[in-house]
């Protein structure tokens, strides 16, 4: 039972990850690292497709291994983020919510800005492995 629900669980947030690919305010890399954490405790198969998958994998590895983010991901998710956030933030009249999201776009800013840049080399040593 309990796998059962691990498995689900991944599931719905691998589905949540890529949508987010495609939504810039839903954050792709947190579901896709819960997504691995429970197929890790209920299906072994599960996990060990979503970590070879082709195009989700090498960015799951480095990131789990501490190697780091790709310049082009990082630059990509930033320019997504803004771009959503400042139509956000010009759509929505309540200071509040501006606030929240400006706060919220520093932060992963800044979070993205303190992790390690991951080299084309490394990236591509990371699809070979």
């Amino acid at each position: 039972m309990k796998k059962t629900l691990y498995n689900i669980a991944g599931t719905v947030a691998l589905l949540l990850g890529i949508v987010g690919l495609f939504l810039p305010l839903l954050p792709t890399t947190p579901f896709l690292l819960l997504a691995s954490a429970c197929y890790m405790r209920g299906s072994a198969r599960m996990h060990q497709w979503l970590m070879n998958q082709r195009h989700l994998g090498p960015y799951l590895r480095s990131y789990q291994q501490g190697r780091g983010i790709p310049l082009r991901a990082k630059i990509t998710a930033l320019a997504l983020m803004w771009t959503s956030l400042t139509v956000s933030m010009w759509i929505i009249p309540l200071p509040w919510v501006r606030v929240l999201l400006l706060v919220t776009g520093v932060a992963v800013t800044v979070y993205l800005y303190r992790m390690r840049t991951l080299m084309p080399d490394e990236l591509d040593q990371i699809r070979r492995e």
